[in-house]
């Protein structure tokens, strides 16, 4: 067996535990079945990770960090708000498209984490929901900002039922169908409460 790069074993571990957390659900998975999946044995994880709770925490916190970074940079290298806003939904659809796995590990499990993990992974999406509001308050200006956070939390609802919705269409019609969903329902009225 060719070894590894620790950095790219810590991204192999991460990326199985989530797709096994997902299928099977978090008590259900065994450090030897996430060993398995990238082609070692369970112990190997303590290298990387204190025990199968900080990897769960690992998992949750850097999508989190992931997202947040993201969105920061979306809306730094728009030409507005309204490219901005564009941009974070395709960038959120992106995500939904390619992690579902991600997306039901933290609706399931996310009781599972640590208190200190549960607060930094609300902390980062707490940013992430409001990089979402500032854009969005930027081309809805007269809408009270409570109105928007509940706007963003909904189209956030919507974008995050992949896992349940992706199968039946292309990968590109699904995207497109998001898309015209998510910026209609930020668009519409509910978002300004009339």
């Amino acid at each position: 067996m060719v070894s590894r790069p620790a950095g790219d074993r810590r991204t192999a571990l991460l990326g199985a535990a989530a797709e096994l957390f997902a299928e099977r659900g978090y008590r259900s998975v065994l450090i030897d079945d996430i060993g398995r999946a990238v082609g070692t044995t369970g112990p190997a994880l303590y290298r990387h990770f204190p025990g199968k709770q900080a990897l769960l925490g690992a998992i949750l916190v850097d999508v989190s960090e992931r997202l947040a970074a993201r969105g920061r940079d979306l809306v730094a290298g728009a030409d507005g708000p309204g490219a901005a806003l564009t941009a974070l939904l395709r960038g959120h659809i992106e995500f939904a498209l390619d992690e579902p796995a991600l997306i039901t590990v933290h609706d399931r499990e996310l009781h599972h984490l640590t208190e200190e993990d549960r607060r930094r992974v609300r902390r980062l999406q707490r940013g992430y929901v409001e990089e979402w509001v500032g854009v969005l308050s930027q081309t809805r200006p007269d809408t009270p900002a409570p109105v928007l956070r509940a706007a963003v939390h909904a189209v956030f609802g919507l974008l995050n039922s992949t896992p349940h919705s992706r199968g039946e269409l292309p990968r590109a019609h699904m995207a497109d169908l998001l898309l015209g969903m998510g910026a209609a329902a930020l668009a519409g009225p509910a978002a300004d409460g009339s």
